[in-house]
């Protein structure tokens, strides 16, 4: 079993800009101990480490947790795709076998059409020349844009973190519904099974969640979602094992094969895994 989506932080390091003491139960170090314990308790065997930082320095601080740790599997780094060096900077960290995706943080940048920027196209190409993958950490309001970025990068490798964070807390599902089918429909895209609790508010239960984690399995089918954890992130609305036995509830009536894919064996394919 592969977890497709947790974090590792040190805040001496001084780079998690949107890491503040407000979020009491995340505002403190998580290291690889405090992670081998999640994962060795809910029977996971890898996990894949993913950016919390806008830095290059933060991706290859990943880079080096995963060439010491057996446990993690692959990284999802950072680069500046906006910078004249972009191409350069991915060439570099892409030294490294661990690095299997890039995820700019999309949801945090003010332009909702940052992502379609002509400037960008020098970075794009070099994530598709490396043969790396795309963790698109987007919004609802972003998918129309995701939609024209596919069509653009047809060899691109696209995977949606946390479903695109719908508003489940509001209980809205009005246009994030037909944006997430239409880019399943592509049939190259795949999406993330995490982050919801995290959007589903304080007063979730496992029946307001449901209709979102229905409609993503929906549209992307046991061959294309991919199960994640989002620890610690998680713990601003759950526990790990929480999580973990939740979603294996939710896949309850998918046969043997497909839970497998869902809980490793798609994250293992899409991310290239071989570590």
């Amino acid at each position: 079993m592969i977890d497709a989506h947790v974090h590792l932080w040190q805040l001496a390091r001084g780079d998690y800009g949107w890491l503040t003491s407000e979020l009491k139960p995340i505002y403190r170090d998580f290291e690889t101990a405090d992670l081998r314990r999640r994962l060795e308790a809910a029977g996971v065997d890898q996990a894949v480490l993913v950016q919390a930082a806008p830095t290059i320095a933060e991706t290859r601080f990943l880079l080096d947790i995963a060439e010491n740790t057996p446990e993690i599997a692959g990284v999802v780094g950072w680069f500046d795709f906006e910078a004249a060096t972009a191409a350069d900077d991915l060439a570099t960290l892409c030294k490294s076998p661990w690095l299997k995706s890039v995820r700019p943080m999309i949801q945090d940048i003010a332009d909702p059409d940052w992502m379609l920027k002509p400037e960008l196209d020098a970075a794009y190409r070099a994530v598709i020349e490396h043969d790396i993958c795309f963790d698109a950490l987007v919004l609802p309001q972003h998918l129309k844009q995701l939609q024209s970025l596919l069509a653009r990068y047809l060899e691109l490798r696209v995977i949606i973190d946390h479903g695109a964070k719908p508003f489940i807390a509001k209980g809205v599902t009005e246009g994030w519904a037909e944006d997430m089918k239409a880019i399943a429909q592509s049939g190259r895209v795949y999406c993330k099974l995490s982050g919801l609790l995290t959007e589903a508010g304080d007063g979730w239960t496992a029946e307001s969640v449901r209709p979102f984690v229905e409609h993503i399995l929906e549209c992307f089918g046991p061959e294309r979602l991919v199960w994640g954890s989002d620890w610690p992130v998680l713990r601003l609305a759950g526990n790990y094992q929480g999580w973990f036995d939740l979603a294996q509830s939710y896949m309850s009536e998918l046969n043997d094969n497909e839970r497998a894919a869902i809980f490793g064996e798609n994250a293992r394919r899409f991310y290239r895994l071989s570590n």
